[in-house]
């Protein structure tokens, strides 16, 4: 045991160190005041790239003094660029000139300075940069450099844009009742859907940045006065311990930040809604939106957040609790009825009416394999379909999807490999997966069914009972942020009943979860309970 800690604590300062050398070095040194210089110091930093533009104006038609201004094309904003920058650029450098007196070099480099900064870059966000590292930061993101012959001064304007996709509806959370919008890939507008929905002062966002390599930027929202000070300052701490080259999508996030890796629960919720986003910030929770991915982390998370969609809070709340038990009936039968098929047709025949009985024992006549052969091979022929439709063209991935399935089960069943029953329940086991909006836990649903089919075959309805035991117990060790993954029903608390597997009317009193009782004592807080929502 000692050996094997040894070893892999060896391993992961390793990886520590291997990913600090592929990293380039924090860079703080200041600029230089010579044009030229800095010009050659950016091309050679890029490795001469052909998209980095570098265009030239000279500043006063007396005292004439040159101003660079760089940025990669492709991910600015061309129309900015040539509006508010180049044009004004131009016209300032035309109209004015820099006063003559003592201290000529200085004074006239400092004018133009206060000239581009106050007058001629018309862009909406101008800042300053004397470091090296976040001047070459900004060009890479998309803004617009400016440089001046003779200021160790970059003057940096926002002009960040380029191609990206445009609003859409959701992909995978697909509803009949409420907003059509959905995240992109662009974190400032995935921001601005947010602040629609929520014009209130203590909406709070902070932004940094992840991966050594890659600087993807990273925004943490919450609301100050509903989210818990040390959970933000929880998550805050997680994202500053993280080593890593580059974070491409939020899963690669999701997999450093979680409580528990070895588990086949996911414990951090994701949606591509910006209603159900918010609808999480409103309940004490906190967002995490990535550059480059449409899907949003929210944490922390329970088990029961999974069953709930969006447009449960748009109807009804009687129909909304009728469709909350359709969804936890289909994730049990998602997760137990195969294995249950198993344990009853091997072990437990009594159990079965006679003349269903009758039945099976007459589809099972000519079939050479075991029930759970015939299980495993049923299911695992469903998700390779599964998996085929979804990689295959959209206009074609359905069809094939539809006809495989139908040919293939007719096909087997005619050829005795397989039961018209087993059909059956393979088929209501891949429909029932699909009820559920949080496709994380139907896909951990569809991996679980796998050892439970194992534990039915060998030791019967006892398999089962021992699996769903184990399941629950490892369920309840599980934390999200400090928070018990199967709250608020273990522990359980009556009053916190009111937004899991029912929903009450919007008339009734509700309040928000209680985040406070459920956080851990290493994330809790001694603010007061949550007011009322």
């Amino acid at each position: 045991m000692l050996k094997k800690w040894f070893f892999r604590s060896k391993r992961k300062r390793k990886q520590k160190e291997v990913v600090h050398e592929v990293g380039f070095q924090a860079d703080k040194r200041p600029l230089q005041k010579n044009l030229d210089e800095m010009i050659h110091s950016i091309r050679h930093e890029l490795g001469d790239c052909p998209d980095l533009v570098v265009r030239m104006f000279h500043v006063g038609h007396k005292q004439i003094r040159r101003v660079a201004a760089i940025y990669i094309e492709g991910i600015i904003d061309e129309e900015k660029v040539n509006d508010f920058v180049a044009r004004s650029l131009l016209l300032e450098s035309v109209e004015a000139d820099a006063p003559r007196g003592k201290g000529s070099t200085t004074s006239q480099v400092k004018w133009i300075y206060n000239m581009i900064w106050k007058r001629a870059l018309t862009v909406g966000d101008v800042k300053d940069i004397n470091e090296w590292n976040g001047m070459i930061y900004c060009i890479l993101s998309g803004d617009v450099v400016i440089l001046i012959d003779g200021c160790a001064t970059a003057i940096v304007g926002s002009t960040r844009g380029g191609e990206t996709r445009s609003i859409s509806e959701p992909k995978t959370e697909v509803n009949i009742r409420g907003p059509l919008d959905s995240f992109t890939e662009s974190i400032g507008t995935n921001t601005s859907l947010i602040r629609r929905r929520l014009k209130s002062p203590n909406l709070r966002l902070e932004r940094m940045r992840v991966g050594k390599i890659s600087q993807t930027e990273i925004s943490l929202i919450y609301l100050k006065g509903i989210a818990e000070d040390r959970l933000v300052a929880e998550i805050k701490q997680r994202l500053n311990d993280i080593q890593i080259d580059a974070i491409l999508e939020s899963g690669n996030l999701e997999e450093l930040v979680q409580d528990e890796t070895f588990t086949p629960f996911p414990t951090v919720f994701n949606t591509e809604r910006p209603d159900v986003a918010v609808g999480n910030l409103l309940e004490g929770r906190i967002a995490l939106l990535v550059d480059g991915t449409p899907n949003t982390l929210i944490l922390p998370t329970t088990f029961s957040q999974f069953f709930k969609a969006a447009e449960d809070y748009y109807q009804r709340f009687d129909f909304a609790v009728f469709m909350r038990l359709i969804r936890y009936f289909s994730f049990f039968t998602l997760l137990l009825l195969p294995s249950i098929y198993i344990s009853v047709t091997a072990y437990h025949h009594e159990m079965i009416p006679t003349p269903l009985a009758i039945n099976l024992v007459a589809q099972r006549e000519g079939v050479p394999f075991p029930v759970v052969f015939e299980a495993l091979l049923m299911e695992v022929a469903f998700e390779t379909m599964r998996e085929a439709g979804t990689r295959m063209p959209r206009a074609v991935g359905q069809a094939v999807s539809i006809v495989g399935a139908v040919v293939l089960g007719q096909a087997a069943v005619e050829a005795g490999i397989v039961t018209a029953m087993m059909v059956i329940i393979v088929a209501f086991t891949g429909i029932a997966s699909f009820t559920m909006p949080g496709f994380t836990l139907a896909t951990s649903a569809r991996l679980i069914r796998f050892p439970m089919m194992l534990a039915a075959a060998t030791l019967g309805f006892y398999g089962v009972i021992m699996g769903v035991i184990l399941l629950v117990a490892h369920m309840s060790s599980l934390r999200s942020f400090g928070i018990p993954y199967l709250s608020p029903f273990a522990p359980f608390g009556f009053k916190h009943q009111k937004d899991t597997i029912w929903r009450i009317p919007f008339k009734k009193p509700t309040t928000r979860p209680d985040m406070k009782n459920s956080v851990h004592h290493d994330v809790s807080s001694s603010s007061s309970q949550s007011s009322q929502k």
